[in-house]
C-alpha cells in the first residue's frame, strides 16, 4: 500500500505519537520508491534526528546519497533560525541606513529565542526544499516531529501566507504615508530640510530603493508559503501518512492529529500500524494480539474511511541500509 502510495504523489509526510517509528516507516517508503525506480529524497525535520542512527551513517543539512536513486538530509533548527536570522539581517543591512545598523542587529539578536522562531524558521526552509525538490526529484518523503509539533508546523503556511499578506499591506500604506510627506515637503519649499530631518542624510532614491527591497522580500516570502500551502492541500500530488502502534493513547492521538490535519486542509491518506504482536507467538503475544485487536476496532470506528497497513514486530531492531531494504519488502 504504501509503496503504491508513493509511486502515486510528489510529497509525502510520515507522522504520529513519539516512538512508534515514523523515521522507520518512512525510510523505508522511501527507499522502496528508490528501488522501484524513482529519485526520492528524505527529509527529517525531527529535532532529535534518526536518520542517521537508522543507516548508520552521518547524515547532515546538504543532501548525501544513502542508497542508489535516494538521498537524505537532516533540518537543524538551530542552525536554520542562525541562517534564517543572518539572511534576514543582511537584507535590513541593505535596506535600512547605516546608522540604524547597531539597532537591526540588537533585533536579531532579541529574535533568536522568539517564541515561534524555530517553526517560523524551519517552515521557511521546508518550503525551500518542497520549491527546489519537486524539480529535482520524483518524491520528496518527510519523516516529522512527534504529533503536536506537526500538527503546529502543517498549520503554519496558511499563518505565514496571511501574516506576511498584511505586512506586505502595511508597507504600502508606508510608502503611500512616505510619499505623501516629500509632496508636502516639496510644496513647502523646504526639500532639503524637512526631508534631512524626516529621512536623515539619504536620497530620495536610496530611500525608493530600500522601499523596493523590502517590498521584494515580503513578496517572495509570500510566494514560497503560498506554493507551500498550495502544496500540501493538493491532495493529488501531497499525502500525510500517520504512522501509530496498537495501543490506547497512540490511538487517541491519531484520532486528534486527524482532526487537526483535516482543519488544517491536509490529505490524510493512510494509516499504519507499526510493530503489531504476532497472533502465533505463545500466550503472551496472544494476549497482546487480543487487546491490539480491540483498539484497533476503536481507530476503524473512529476512522472508517482511511486505510491501514499494518507492521508486525521484528525479533531485531533496523540498523543500516541491508535490514531497511528487508524492512522495506513488507511496505
Amino acid at each position: 500500500m504504501l509503496l503504491a502510495l508513493a509511486q502515486t504523489k510528489k510529497i509525502l509526510f510520515f507522522g504520529g505519537k513519539g516512538g512508534v517509528g515514523k523515521t522507520t516507516v518512512s525510510a523505508a517508503t522511501a527507499l522502496a520508491r528508490a528501488q522501484a525506480g524513482g529519485k526520492v529524497l528524505l527529509v527529517s525535520t525531527d529535532p532529535a534526528h534518526n536518520l542517521g542512527h537508522l543507516f548508520d551513517r552521518a547524515i547532515g543539512s546538504k543532501p548525501v546519497r544513502l542508497a542508489p536513486g535516494l538521498d537524505g538530509l537532516e533540518l537543524d533548527p538551530d542552525e536554520t533560525v542562525r541562517l534564517h536570522l543572518k539572511e534576514i539581517t543582511s537584507s535590513l543591512h541593505k535596506l535600512m541606513p547605516v546608522h540604524l545598523r547597531g539597532e537591526v542587529d540588537k533585533h536579531m539578536a532579541l529574535s533568536k529565542d522568539a517564541p515561534g522562531m524555530q517553526e517560523a524558521a524551519l517552515m521557511e526552509r521546508i518550503a525551500e526544499v518542497v520549491e527546489q525538490g519537486v524539480k529535482d526529484y520524483d518524491l520528496i518523503v518527510f519523516d516529522t516531529a512527534p504529533s503536536g509539533h506537526t500538527a503546529r508546523l502543517m498549520a503554519l503556511p496558511e499563518m505565514m501566507s496571511a501574516w506576511t499578506e498584511g505586512l506586505i499591506k502595511r508597507q504600502e500604506k508606508a510608502d503611500g504615508f512616505a510619499q505623501v510627506v516629500k509632496d508636502l515637503s516639496r510644496e513647502a519649499g523646504s526639500d532639503s530640510s524637512m526631508q534631512d530631518k524626516t529621512f536623515g542624510d539619504d536620497t530620495v532614491d536610496a530611500e525608493k530603493m530600500r522601499e523596493s527591497g523590502i517590498r521584494r522580500i515580503l513578496h517572495r516570502r509570500r510566494l514560497r508559503f503560498t506554493h507551500l500551502r498550495d502544496q500540501l492541500s493538493n491532495a493529488e500530488s501531497t499525502a500525510f501518512v500517520i504512522v501509530l502502534a496498537a495501543e490506547r493513547l497512540p490511538i487517541l492521538e491519531t484520532i486528534a492529529l486527524h482532526a487537526q490535519l483535516q482543519a488544517a486542509k491536509v490529505n490524510v491518506a493512510a494509516l499504519v500500524v507499526n510493530k503489531r504482536s504476532p497472533a502465533d507467538g505463545g500466550a503472551f503475544m496472544q494476549a497482546r494480539f487480543a487487546q491490539e485487536q480491540g483498539y484497533l476496532e476503536m481507530l476503524t470506528e473512529a476512522l472508517p474511511n482511511l486505510p491501514r497497513h499494518d507492521l508486525f514486530l521484528l525479533a531485531r531492531d533496523i540498523v543500516g541500509l541491508e535490514a531497511l531494504r528487508e524492512f522495506a519488502e513488507a511496505i
